[in-house]
């Protein structure tokens, strides 16, 4: 739907980058040739050394020396496929001189922008069995289906945007209503990637690290890029049992109320390595498993681990065995009689392979997890978890700080905020130069007073961004005080919101944007288009049908509602169906929203005013006709500032949005107490 402009590179460097990547370095290399004709090899280190892949890695000397390696003339001058190759040499020598580790350890951060791009085939074949396996009998892709995972009709089929859709779905039932998807034979490039828009803002909303895809990345079919995103959806497929919630049971791992809240904080995987070595000391293993690859390798671990979970199924010889691979083999014949998917091949037992492992430890779990239902640790694990409202709104906001693109992946925002980091990695993001590093301590941080510093940090950050934070302290976030940070991090997200609408100059002029500019937006849009509904603030219980959105919708791009898809919103199932169809046809447009159905049914106020925001920002980048152009303009030119809290009022003659503007406006004075 939005128009795409490619940066064109000769092979193999094509292949070596995303279409984002490219556009940023592009930028780069503009902005370090300024106002001459071409970029010198003498310009490199400097400019080098300020990007964020080498800036705490590389210093602009480090730079001069590597470049000396291979031009001896400062002066020569370069073009942009050169400043790439010189890129990605220092990106190696980066790498090199991490030791190759990553800075995270959580799974759902598997890059999706490798160096070298090589395809692990032994993977590919695995998720097309698992393709083949849970979408063989989708009706629109079983004419597709099996693939051969020795082609590369996986690519091929995943250009049209159907599949990756669909395997979201499977992931995570309900993310994306399927009458939202262009399912035709033949799609044209503008459904195609409508398609694709609605992939990445779902894989978004279910947890999916997407910051280095683009929708023309998945089009092309970029194998290492479809890979890495098909990997993701499936480990979050087979990991969702992992937690209190899904699987209470889970509590017989710990001991006190203290560990059980530690717990909640872990990321699946290490839950799984938990659970694993959980039944292994009670099998009598020695060893502690702390990965999915070298601690796996011998077959040892699993040999113990199948033994204690189905030991009607036990060959001693499997423990007998001498050859790694005939153990492994064994091992996964085991497996098959416990009714285990087979993911992974002996020789990716033996080889270590970490995403098929960890997939297969998984499809152990969710078969057989061999734990018991003692109803004293079952209640225990029922009291800790959280109303559903609290829930929702963690949910939301845990995927979009994971949405921003921070080094940390957060798996649970109460446990994950309580030392700080996190939240002065998201300030950093969305109030540039706002977090002085200095005063910052890094986890893992063992000292207490270390935590209240950071989050004293954020408290004082938030009070410079003027967020109402009457009474709060950064000890009120080491204890995890589940109010104070909920509210703290609705403000933050708000305050990010209205920034990018402040930074369309074009629309603001640079002034201060408010909820009653976002409120009067979307009504406007709507009478624009000759209908009658209006909001008349972000908590009307008008809005629970979806009537009024879907037509904020359609008021911005009219081909992307189907009308005969709507219903009168009249009882319940009605309004899931439009909230369900709203939240699908945003993410469509290519807005990134976290909501759910029940946040539209129920009207809740936060979640309202986020998606209100989404479409707007959408809608002001689109380009427009000059005379609707020339009318929005109007529109704020003729404003006026309020002068008690900066809000731009203006004079609009409807008296529903006058009415809404005032009330908008009163919340915006009240801070978070309004939203409570």
């Amino acid at each position: 739907m939005s128009s795409f402009v490619g940066v064109h590179v000769s092979d193999p460097l094509q292949s070596q980058f995303t279409q984002v990547q490219l556009r940023g370095l592009k930028s780069n290399f503009i902005s370090i040739r300024r106002d001459r004709d071409h970029v010198m090899v003498g310009d490199l280190p400097s400019g080098m050394a300020k990007l964020k892949a080498f800036r705490e890695l590389l210093s602009e000397e480090e730079i001069r020396e590597i470049l000396g390696e291979s031009y001896s003339n400062t002066s020569e001058g370069i073009d942009f496929e050169t400043f790439l190759r010189v890129y990605l040499n220092l990106q190696a020598r980066a790498s090199d001189k991490l030791g190759g580790s990553k800075h995270s350890s959580a799974f759902l951060k598997a890059t999706t922008t490798t160096l070298l791009h090589t395809i692990d085939e032994s993977e590919k074949a695995s998720y097309v069995a698992h393709i083949n396996s849970y979408l063989g009998d989708d009706p629109f892709l079983k004419k597709y289906l099996p693939l051969d995972p020795a082609t590369n009709d996986l690519f091929e089929l995943a250009k049209d945007g159907v599949l990756l859709c669909k395997l979201i779905n499977v992931a995570v039932p309900g993310t994306i209503d399927e009458r939202a998807i262009n399912t035709k034979r033949f799609l044209n490039p503008w459904e195609r990637n409508e398609n694709h828009t609605l992939c990445l803002n779902s894989a978004k909303a279910i947890g999916c690290t997407v910051v280095n895809i683009g929708t023309q990345d998945l089009i092309e079919g970029r194998p290492h890029l479809l890979l890495g995103l098909i990997s993701q959806i499936i480990k979050i497929q087979l990991l969702a049992d992992l937690n209190l919630k899904k699987t209470p049971q889970l509590v017989e791992l710990v001991d006190d109320s203290k560990d059980v809240e530690e717990l909640m904080g872990l990321a699946p995987e290490k839950i799984l390595l938990k659970w694993m070595n959980f039944h292994l000391q009670k099998a009598g293993y020695k060893k502690t498993v702390t990965n999915f690859s070298s601690d796996v390798k011998d077959g040892e671990a699993y040999a113990y681990l199948l033994n204690v979970l189905a030991p009607e199924h036990c060959r001693p010889t499997t423990l007998d065995t001498k050859d790694p691979v005939e153990r492994a083999n064994l091992i996964l014949e085991h497996a098959e009689r416990m009714d285990c998917k087979r993911y992974l091949s002996p020789k990716d037992i033996v080889e270590g392979s970490p995403n098929l492992n960890l997939a297969f430890v998984a499809q152990v779990f969710h078969q057989r997890n061999g734990l018991s239902v003692d109803s004293k640790k079952m209640s225990f694990a029922e009291m800790m978890t959280d109303d559903v409202q609290v829930s929702r709104e963690e949910r939301a906001f845990r995927l979009w700080i994971n949405s921003l693109g921070i080094a940390t992946y957060v798996n649970n925002v109460f446990e994950d905020v309580r030392n700080g980091w996190v939240l002065l990695e998201v300030l950093d993001k969305v109030s540039p130069g706002s977090v002085n590093w200095k005063q910052a301590t890094r986890p893992p941080i063992k000292m207490p007073f270390r935590k209240v510093e950071n989050c004293n940090q954020v408290v004082k950050i938030g009070k410079q961004l003027k967020f109402s934070l009457v009474n709060v302290a950064g000890n009120d976030i080491v204890q995890g005080n589940k109010k104070l940070i909920l509210a703290y991090l609705w403000q933050l997200m708000r305050f990010n919101i209205l920034q990018l609408l402040k930074n369309l100059r074009f629309y603001s002029h640079g002034k201060e944007m408010t909820d009653a500019d976002i409120l009067r937006w979307a009504n406007n849009k709507v009478k624009s288009t000759g209908r009658t509904s209006c909001m008349e603030s972000f908590k009307d219980k008008n809005l629970s049908n979806g009537i009024f959105f879907l037509e904020l919708l359609s008021a911005v791009e009219p081909r992307v509602v189907n009308w005969n898809l709507v219903t009168k919103g009249e009882s319940d199932e009605e309004k899931k169906l439009n909230a369900t169809y709203i939240i699908s046809v945003t993410r469509k447009l290519g807005c990134s929203v976290f909501l759910l159905p029940e946040d539209i049914m129920e009207v809740n106020q936060k979640m309202i005013l986020t998606l209100t925001a989404s479409i707007m920002y959408w809608s002001l980048q689109q380009p427009v006709e000059e005379t609707e152009s020339s009318a929005e303009m109007t529109t704020v030119k003729d404003t006026s500032v309020d002068g008690d809290n900066g809000s731009v009022i203006g004079s609009v003659s409807n008296l529903c949005i006058d009415d809404a503007a005032s009330d908008t406006s009163s919340q915006v004075e009240n801070g978070v107490a309004s939203v409570e």
